[in-house]
């Protein structure tokens, strides 16, 4: 009997999550299917994937990334660790709960090196379309060869979606922006907070882009922070720089006016106003519409597409979890191409669905949306062999990180938790995070605080200058004591 064939489409965490879950099957003595997996980047990461680039890369694809340089993890790691490799292991050490997006890479890369799974991927590939023949039962998924400019088209039994939904942005028009004379974007394009030191900043949005982003500038200097909200303002304490007013109505050159009337003279507005779920490579009966929300509509498990469950989409819901929660979806998705799991029929699938989606739309306060989500990937790893962690234990660490972003929005990173894996409490940062400027992994795995401590300079902020160029393998050595993840360590030994 021919092999089935499974293309995954991505090689960002979820994709690398449905990878893992075919290795760790082979791994007990499961016969394989084939596996091929598009990535039209050139590294492994996904979104972790940090590039200077915004618009078109290299080859005139659109920049998948939205992330940019200073960021810090927003949420305790401990609520993002896999089940099946801690961030202990990987580093060797227990680390901080808050870490840089350098050191949340490198634990990404970690368990992919430890685990080999690079011969499935085909770099430089950006998939152009996929189409379902119900004769044949068959995808034909269409990829172009970015460096070599040339298309190709191959069958397969089942599709992977993993290409996450934070690249493709959602912008609003305001009155007046053609005509504002100073610098527009959207958080897709926003790269480094030094750009902004010494502006008033207009932030377009109240939810965590705006808040990360609106933070940052003001760690690296801007002069004042206007976060405007179409609902709801934040609500933190905010320091004498921020501010929150009503939504944007219009602009009169550098004067932005509010709902409430009121106004305020701005130097640059950074539009953190989401993302728009986009598929342009999908047929319009394979397309999954829907917002940001914690539970899709027309996915069975939050995963299978009802009208055609070959087609599986990964990592689709607004996220409390992450990590761990692809790993839950790519674990129950894994044993249903093999044969594990029976699919109910449409009709029960759609029944199961949507009683999902009414008990979201019940939840009404964050906490209910942790639970809401603990009970989700509860749910999903109950039927297969996904190592058990504790799923509400890291829901209630979630609730903790709440209270604490709450009590301090600036100073919350300097908080410590308990790993639910290893059940070591993660040591306090070296710096505070609003005097951390260099955020290398090297400067946040060190004992202490490099001295002297640099300024943070547009031309050579310790970021740019001392940061290890993603596209070398993970841990080649720019410095004297370069980090080895444990499982390298062990090899070493």
């Amino acid at each position: 009997m021919k092999k089935q064939r499974i293309a995954i489409l991505g090689a960002g965490p979820s994709g690398l999550a449905q990878l893992r879950a075919f290795e760790a099957a082979a791994q007990t003595g499961a016969e394989l299917p084939e596996i091929v997996c598009y990535e039209k980047q050139s590294d492994l990461g996904g979104m972790w994937n940090y590039t200077w680039r915004t618009g078109l890369d290299a080859h005139g694809e659109p920049v998948h990334g939205s992330m940019y340089r200073y960021l810090w993890s927003n949420g305790p790691k401990e609520c993002l660790e896999f089940a099946d490799y801690s961030f202990e292991e990987h580093f060797g050490k227990p680390i901080a709960s808050y870490p840089p997006r350098a050191v949340l890479r490198d634990y990404i890369m970690g368990r992919v090196e430890k685990s080999d799974l690079r011969h499935c991927i085909r770099f430089n590939t950006a998939v152009q379309w996929v189409s379902y023949d119900e004769a044949t039962e068959k995808f034909s998924v269409t990829v172009r060869d970015v460096k070599a400019d040339a298309l190709s088209t191959e069958e397969f039994d089942y599709v992977v979606v993993a290409t996450g939904h934070f690249s493709t942005p959602n912008t609003p028009y305001f009155e007046g922006l053609e005509h504002f004379p100073g610098r527009v974007l959207h958080a897709h394009d926003f790269r480094d907070a030094c750009e902004f030191a010494g502006k008033d900043l207009l932030l377009v949005g109240s939810s965590y882009s705006a808040e990360d982003i609106g933070t940052q500038c003001h760690k690296y200097g801007a002069s004042s922070v206007t976060f405007s909200y179409r609902s709801a303002p934040m609500g933190y304490a905010w320091p004498e720089a921020f501010q929150e007013v009503p939504l944007l109505t219009r602009l009169d050159d550098r004067t932005a006016h509010f709902a409430d009337g009121s106004q305020r003279e701005v130097d640059a507005i950074i539009l953190c106003t989401g993302y728009q779920h986009h598929f342009p490579f999908l047929p319009d009966d394979l397309t999954l519409r829907t917002r940001n929300r914690l539970y899709p509509e027309n996915l069975y498990k939050g995963v299978f597409w009802i009208a055609n469950p070959k087609l599986i989409y990964l990592g689709m819901q607004d996220q409390y979890y992450t990590f761990n929660m692809f790993d839950a979806q790519a674990w129950y998705a894994r044993d249903v191409i093999l044969g594990r799991i029976a699919l109910p029929d449409a009709q029960a699938m759609a029944a199961d669905a949507a009683a999902w989606v009414q008990r979201e739309e019940a939840a009404r306060t964050p906490c209910q949306h942790i639970d809401f989500q603990a009970a989700y990937i509860r749910d999903l790893v109950g039927p297969t062999d996904y190592p058990e962690f504790d799923i509400e234990g890291m829901g209630q660490l979630f609730k903790e990180w709440k209270r604490d972003k709450q009590a301090d929005i600036l100073g919350y990173r300097n908080k410590s938790y308990r790993s639910t894996l290893t059940g070591t409490v993660a040591p306090p940062h070296h710096t505070p995070w609003m005097e951390a400027i260099d955020d290398s992994l090297d400067a946040f795995l060190a004992d202490g605080p490099a001295q002297p401590s640099a300024a943070p300079d547009k031309a050579t902020a310790p970021g740019l200058s001392q940061h290890r160029p993603l596209h070398q393998p993970l841990n080649v050595a720019l410095h004297k004591a370069p980090h080895k993840p444990a499982h390298q360590q062990r090899k070493a030994a």
